[in-house]
């Protein structure tokens, strides 16, 4: 089987695959409409998760964290084993391509299983924040490691030393596979609209994952649609959670914001087209502010860009520590060595 699966262009299952997050995600509404009758706590604010039983038990508990333990450390030893056994790019399949296909489809089915069985995600015992924070550090992480291909501030690289990105592009799927994995069994698999959003996308991320060494895994177009469906979800949920007179724009002409400054300059665009872009860009942040009659409110947009941005910078310092401390450690390793 896999001799045939191996000649299959990894793009064309990328096709298959986008197409079969979205059967899923309408698998999940329709298994969703089962949950309706689990009675919740009320909203206690922004801090607080809604989806999780108000009286969890041992099993609820154990069967979303043992599950997640299990998918994740699938995930990382694939991803190990095609570090250490395969360490080449191709047009096609690896046979661990396959594989990790196989695994994830596996455990989002499980996953389907264990909502209607227990319902509780990894809600129940973290906070909401870490979600979020696992996947804002994703792409966080990708800012950086793209910066010398296509800069961070308008096509200008920033000073981050070639080691650093070195090492975030080579060990980058260990967290990449943690973000989507942690965030994937955070939730149950509820059918409301930002849910349903949010599973899409993580479907989408572990597919990308499951594509490592693949020439479809580094295609610009797509990994620059990943980036940015973080726009369209922030923005959708912020619109289902608040109305059309709530906090939208921010996330959308936030992350847009992220894309003119940052994104838009890897796609190899003409300057006349990223003008235009650029241009577009702040004729519709300051129509929709205008609109709302909150034109000073457009200063908002800059919020999760300056955060992005700034966490670029922590990031590379972190790295820079930790790569340091272990040339340190290194450099002292043969005068104990001698004693």
């Amino acid at each position: 089987m896999f001799s045939m699966l191996k000649d299959v262009r990894a793009g064309r299952v990328l096709t298959v695959g986008v197409a079969a997050g979205a059967a899923l995600t309408g698998l999940v509404w329709l298994l969703g409409q089962r949950l309706q009758g689990i009675t919740l706590l009320p909203d206690q604010g922004a801090s607080w998760y809604y989806w999780k039983l108000p009286e969890p038990t041992a099993w609820t508990r154990a069967s979303a964290w043992l599950c997640y333990a299990a998918h994740q450390v699938a995930f990382w030893w694939l991803i190990h084993r095609a570090q250490t056994r395969v360490r080449r790019y191709t047009s096609g399949l690896h046979r661990l391509n396959v594989t990790a296909l196989a695994v994830n489809t596996g455990f989002v089915v499980l996953h389907l299983l264990q909502t209607q069985l227990f319902y509780d995600g990894l809600a129940q015992d973290v906070s909401i924040f870490s979600s979020q924070g696992s996947v804002i550090l994703l792409l966080v992480a990708v800012l950086l490691m793209e910066n010398r291909r296509r800069g961070l501030f308008l096509g200008r690289p920033a000073p981050i030393g070639q080691e650093i990105v070195a090492f975030a592009r080579r060990y980058h799927g260990y967290l990449f596979s943690w973000a989507a994995v942690y965030t994937f069994w955070y939730h149950p698999m509820e059918n409301t609209g930002g849910h349903l959003v949010g599973f899409l996308y993580m479907f989408l991320l572990l597919l990308q994952g499951s594509l490592f060494l693949t020439r479809a895994h580094t295609n610009r177009w797509w990994t620059l649609t990943l980036e940015l469906a973080v726009a369209a979800h922030g923005t959708l949920v912020a619109l289902m959670n608040s109305g059309p007179d709530g906090s939208w724009p921010m996330f959308l002409f936030g992350f847009l914001g992220v894309f003119v400054v940052t994104q838009m300059h890897g796609l190899g665009l003409g300057r006349g087209t990223r003008w235009a872009l650029g241009i577009a860009y702040a004729a519709g942040a300051l129509v929709v502010y205008g609109l709302r009659g909150d034109l000073g409110g457009v200063s908002a947009v800059v919020r999760i860009p300056a955060i992005e941005y700034l966490l670029v910078g922590v990031l590379a310092v972190l790295l820079w520590l930790g790569l340091r401390a272990a040339r340190l450690g290194r450099s002292r390793e043969p005068a104990r060595l001698e004693q």
